[in-house]
Parts: structure tokens; sequence; C-alpha cells
């Protein structure tokens, strides 16, 4: 019985030595779990990244030969324009387009003729645009220069240039260019044009000295002498279109000529003539068949455009819209060549 109670108490003192070591040993951490695992790996330090190549710059306007937006809106003060009445109805459609898509400012439109315009342009200097029914001249252009502009040519149009009778007018409906001389220099009566057609007196109606048109039917009809047309009899000269359109009206015998524009308003009032036999149309007009056609103008100085944002700005609105108005107004689109040549000019003024 002793011996038993020794045994037991030796087994209680070795289970209390053994549950006592155990709870001395260290215990180990546990295994990280996934997301302690990313955070610590993004926490390690990684290599530099590569460093990136440089982009290029994007191209401006001015670069690509891209014209910019007209912003109506975006620019004020005025813009006086003065010249050529042929060129008036499509200046003034430009800008009263102009306006209607918010240009607050005020445009100028003196129609004076083709040689007065240049004048105010480039002698006066009291001009921003010069409309033009043909290309400066080297004297005009020199003036110009003398004021310290240099004119910039822009095309904006080409024009047929009427040549109209009265239609009571039976007899005549296609003149050669010597008719045509004939009928607006020596000859008294259109039988001196043509023995067929009746001796009745002519009445000559012509734009004046100062007008575009004029200088180009002299150049295109008498060789660049003016001496015949002004020494004939029974002419009437005026700068005002409207007034030859009412005296060709007024008169079964009576001839004119001017802007295609403006037969077009009173082509029931008139009879157009072919010339040459080749009648005067956009494609002849283009083409140059039509023996009287020539290519419209608007002149700028680059010094006033950049000075000027708002006659900048109405060059370029008349160089993107001009070919959905001048159908309208009754003259023929410029060549797409001969417009993209227009834009590249505006664009050089401009330093793009």
């Amino acid at each position: 019985m002793r011996f038993k109670v020794i045994a037991l108490l030796v087994l209680i003192a070795l289970l209390a030595v053994a549950c006592g070591g155990q709870a001395e040993q260290p215990v180990e951490e546990a295994a990280p779990t996934v997301e302690t695992a990313a955070t610590e790996a993004v926490e390690e330090p990684t290599a530099e990244p590569a460093a990136e190549e440089p982009t290029a710059e994007p191209a401006t306007e001015g670069e690509t030969g891209e014209m910019p937006v007209p912003d109506p809106l975006a620019v004020t003060g005025d813009v006086v324009t003065a010249g050529s009445s042929t060129v008036f109805p499509l200046t003034e459609r430009m800008a009263e387009r102009y306006q209607d898509e918010g240009y607050a400012g005020q445009i100028t439109i003196d129609s004076i003729g083709t040689g007065a315009g240049f004048e105010r342009f480039c002698v006066a200097g009291e001009t921003d645009v010069a409309n033009a029914s043909r290309a400066i001249k080297e004297d005009e252009a020199a003036s110009c220069e003398s004021i310290g502009r240099t004119p910039l040519e822009f095309r904006v149009g080409t024009d047929a240039l009427a040549v109209v009778v009265n239609p009571a007018n039976d007899f005549a409906t296609d003149l050669t260019l010597e008719q045509l001389a004939l009928a607006f220099s020596t000859a008294e009566t259109w039988a001196d044009v043509d023995p067929s057609f009746p001796a009745e007196p002519i009445a000559r109606y012509s734009p004046g000295t100062d007008s575009g048109t004029f200088d180009y039917f002299v150049e295109a009809v008498f060789d660049e002498d003016t001496a015949p047309i002004l020494a004939a009899s029974n002419t009437q000269f005026s700068e005002d279109d409207n007034v030859l359109v009412q005296g060709v009206e007024g008169d079964p015998y009576a001839i004119g000529y001017f802007g295609y524009a403006y037969y077009l308003e009173n082509a029931d009032l008139l009879t157009i003539l072919s010339i040459d036999g080749v009648e005067p149309t956009a494609e002849t007009a283009e083409s140059g068949d039509y023996p009287l056609s020539r290519p419209l103008y608007i002149y700028s100085d680059a010094a006033i455009m950049q000075e000027k944002p708002q006659v900048a700005d109405f060059i370029n609105f008349y160089l993107t819209f001009v070919n959905e108005e001048i159908d309208d107004v009754g003259y023929f689109p410029a060549s797409d060549d001969a417009l993209n040549a227009a834009r590249q000019t505006w664009l050089g003024a401009m330093g793009q």
C-alpha cells in the first residue's frame, strides 16, 4: 500500500514536469496570408522603369497647310472694303453671312470700281480690303509699296462678262469679238456691225473708266487700247451697273455689258448674247472657252491682317464659304487650285 502511494506521487510529478516543458516551447509563426504576401511584395524595391521615349508635338494647322476655323464671335472691330462693282454683290453676301453668324462689328463695302478701290487701298491707305475684277497693275502695286503695304491677292471666283441687248432685239444673238468691237466703237448703226441687221442707231452702255469691268473689256476686245471705245458716239459710261441695266432695258437698239450677276438679277428684262458662238456658263467660264470670262479677286496686306484679327478672320471666312454662296450671287466658283492657292497665301500672311 505504501508502495502504491509513492508510485502515484512520482507519476503526478512526472506529468507536471512534462506539461511545464511543453508550455515553455516557442510557438511557430503562422504562414502569411495571400494578402500579406502581396503587400510585402509591393513594398520590396523594384527596378526603375525605363524612361519613355518623347512623343512628337502635334502638327499645327499652319504646318499641315490647313486653314483654321473662322470664328466671327471671337473678333471685334470694323472692316473697310472698297472697289469693284462686279465683286461688290459677292463681298456683300459674304459680309451678311459673316454678321449673321455672330460678327458684331461693321463691314463697309463701297462700290466705286476696281481702279478707285486700288487708289483707296494703295494710295490713301484707307481700306483693309480691295475688291477687284482684274489683277492689280504694276503701278498700283508700286503705290502700295510706297505706303508700306504689300498687296496680297486672293482669288474668290470667276465672272463671265455679260453682253446684253433689249429683249425687242431679235436679230443680234451671237457676235464675234470683231463685231463686238465695232458695236462699241465706230459702228453708227446695227447695219454697220452686220449688213443683215437693221440700220438703226446703236445706243451703247459701258462701265466707267474706273471700273475693272471696263479695263477687262478693253483688254479683251480692244487689245488694251481705250481710244476706240472712248471716242464712240452715243455712249453712256457709269460706275453704277444698275444705270446700265436701265439704259439697255429702255432702248430696243441698245447694247451694254457688265458682270454676269447683274444680268441674272435682270434676266427677265434683258437678252444675253453668245460671243464667238460660245454661251457664258460655269463650264465655259472656268475653261476659258467663253472669250469674256475673267477671275475675281480681293486684296489685302499681311500687316493689316496681323494687326486687325477681324480682317484676317473675315478673309478666312470668305475663302472658306465663298463656294456655298457664289452660284446664288450669280458668278462661278474659282477652280480648286486657285482657291487653294488663295488659302496658302492667307496662311503665309499669318505666319502659319
